[in-house]
C-alpha cells in the first residue's frame, strides 16, 4: 500500500521534473522471477527502473545511503543494503530469495556509476543470483539521469525495456555459460542505448 502510494506520488514527479518517458514496458513479464539489468548513470536510476517498471523492483543500494528517513524511504522502495569492498553474503542471499518468491530484483552489470555516459564492462558473476533462481532477464538501458554531468536544468529521461533473456532449460550453469550470457546482455543493453529496439 505505502509502496504503490510512493510509486504514484514519484510517477508525477518524474513525470514532470524529469519528463519521464517508459519505452517496451510490455516486455515485462507479468509473473515469475525476473532480473532487470541494466545500465547506471546516477542515483536516480533504481527508483526510476521502479517507477517505469510494471511490477515492484526491489535493488541494492550501498549502505552508506541507509541514513536515518531516507533509509526507510529507500526500505518502502525495496532496497536493501549491500556493503561494497567484498562480497557481501547476507545480500547476495536476499537477492536469491526475492527472485526464488518469484519477484523483481534489479541489479547493474558494471557495478558502479559511469562517470562518461558509456556503457563499461560487465563485473565478473553479474548474473550469478539471476542463475539460481533460473529468472528471466530484461535489458534496460537508463537514458538522461547523469543530466547534471550534462549541465542540464530540465531534463529528458527515457527507460527502455528490451525482449525478456531466458536461461535454456537444459543449459550447464558454469562461468563460461555465465560469461557468454552477460556479454549478450550487455549487448542487448548497447543497442537500446543506441536507440535500438530489440
Amino acid at each position: 500500500m505505502i509502496y504503490s502510494i510512493a510509486k504514484i506520488i514519484l510517477k508525477v514527479l518524474f513525470a514532470i521534473g524529469l519528463r519521464m518517458r517508459v519505452e517496451g514496458a510490455e516486455n515485462i513479464p507479468a509473473e515469475g522471477p525476473l532480473v532487470i539489468a541494466s545500465n547506471h548513470l546516477s542515483l536516480l536510476d533504481p527508483p526510476v527502473i521502479g517507477v517505469a517498471s510494471t511490477r515492484k523492483v526491489h535493488f541494492m543500494a550501498k549502505q552508506e545511503l541507509f541514513v536515518p528517513i531516507l533509509g526507510d524511504l529507500y526500505k518502502i522502495l525495496g532496497a536493501f543494503p549491500v556493503r561494497r569492498g567484498g562480497a557481501d553474503r547476507a545480500a547476495i542471499k536476499h537477492g536469491i530469495d526475492i527472485l526464488k518468491n518469484n519477484q523483481v530484483l534489479a541489479i547493474f552489470p558494471e557495478g558502479t556509476r559511469s562517470k562518461t555516459g558509456k556503457l563499461g564492462k560487465a563485473e565478473p558473476g553479474a548474473l550469478m543470483m539471476a542463475s539460481k533462481a533460473l529468472a528471466t532477464i530484461v535489458p534496460c538501458c537508463v537514458v538522461g539521469t547523469d543530466f547534471r554531468r550534462q549541465g542540464k536544468i530540465w531534463p529528458k529521461v527515457t527507460v527502455r525495456f528490451g525482449k525478456p533473456i531466458y536461461f535454456p532449460a537444459d543449459a550447464v550453469v558454469n562461468k563460461e555459460f555465465l560469461h557468454d550470457m552477460t556479454e549478450d546482455l550487455m549487448q542487448h543493453i548497447a543497442k537500446l542505448q543506441a536507440g535500438e529496439k530489440i
